[in-house]
């Protein structure tokens, strides 16, 4: 009797979280360094807007100005010399904004807010961004007052893997220091990566050195978000086929074309400044995500 009562109330509850979801919709924060950084997690934005009922909005640190080394393909659709420096410098914020306010309108975006610091050059040094180009306090004040005002569930932003841009990892030091002082109820933080399903190599990455804060949780596994699931008439649709229009909007980035129907997942990694008590929400969040199939 005592067992029946507590699988009825389990289920219960179970649904009870869902039913608040829906009169209470998820909102996420995206945080990244440029604009088209949000590609990596297209796929989870999109069921989130689409067919969650959330909201999703992203805040991009710089205009990526230094892409202008990618733009030669541009240069013919918008008539404009992109790959000399001055000029590419010069016109790429505005083009990159509409590019990615494109993009956002394919997977949902509501918000974008631009904090328009300087994309000084690639590199793998996070102290460049922090240490010179970026008005770091300025910029973590930002973070807390759009946090503090909309009140996200969760914040999302790049892996700070030591291989990837400065500007990738600044921005994900950034965002987790921002939460990390925020006096208010905390959004949970995760990072994203992609893998494919024929990778064997397991995920080596623990934190960033000399960054105990980017530590993420060991023994927990990541939430993945599958771009291959098929739908619709016949199985012929993927979730690779939104990721692709997303990608294809960032056109004065000639290599993020490269990215078209790469990696399978994106993996979702919970870091240990989040309460260890959300674990199992933030599991059962993607669980929901992963069951949501268009058209049903």
């Amino acid at each position: 009797m005592k067992k029946s009562i507590f699988i009825c109330l389990s289920f219960f509850l179970f649904n009870l979280s869902f039913a608040q979801d829906k009169t209470d919709p998820v909102k996420v924060l995206v945080v990244v360094a440029h604009p088209d950084d949000e590609a990596a997690m297209s796929a989870t934005i999109y069921k989130i807007t689409h067919q969650l009922g959330g909201t999703v909005d992203e805040v991009v640190i710089t205009n990526g100005e230094a892409g202008y080394k990618y733009s030669l393909l541009a240069e013919s659709i918008y008539n404009i010399k992109l790959t000399d420096e001055k000029s590419g410098r010069e016109n790429l914020p505005r083009i990159r904004k509409q590019e990615l306010m494109n993009a956002g309108k394919i997977i949902g975006i509501r918000n974008f807010y631009f904090l328009d610091q300087k994309d000084a050059h690639y590199g793998l040094d996070e102290h460049e961004p922090l240490d010179t180009s970026w008005n770091v306090s300025w910029v973590q004040q930002r973070l807390k007052d759009i946090m503090v005002t909309n009140k996200y569930d969760y914040v999302f932003c790049l892996l700070p893997v030591p291989g990837t841009h400065s500007g990738h990892k600044a921005a994900t030091i950034l965002t987790l220091k921002t939460i990390m002082a925020l006096k208010e109820e905390k959004p949970i933080v995760l990072s994203v990566s992609f893998a494919n399903k024929t990778d064997t190599a397991q995920q080596t990455f623990t934190q960033l050195k000399d960054y105990a804060f980017t530590k993420i949780s060991i023994g927990k596994p990541p939430f993945i978000i599958d771009k291959t699931v098929t739908f619709g008439y016949n199985n012929q649709l993927t979730y690779k086929i939104i990721v692709n229009w997303e990608i294809a909007e960032h056109k004065s980035q000639g290599s993020m074309q490269n990215l078209m129907n790469k990696g399978d997942y994106e993996t979702y990694w919970y870091y240990d400044i989040n309460d260890p008590n959300q674990f199992n929400k933030t599991k059962m969040f993607f669980d929901h995500l992963n069951n949501l199939i268009p058209g049903q």
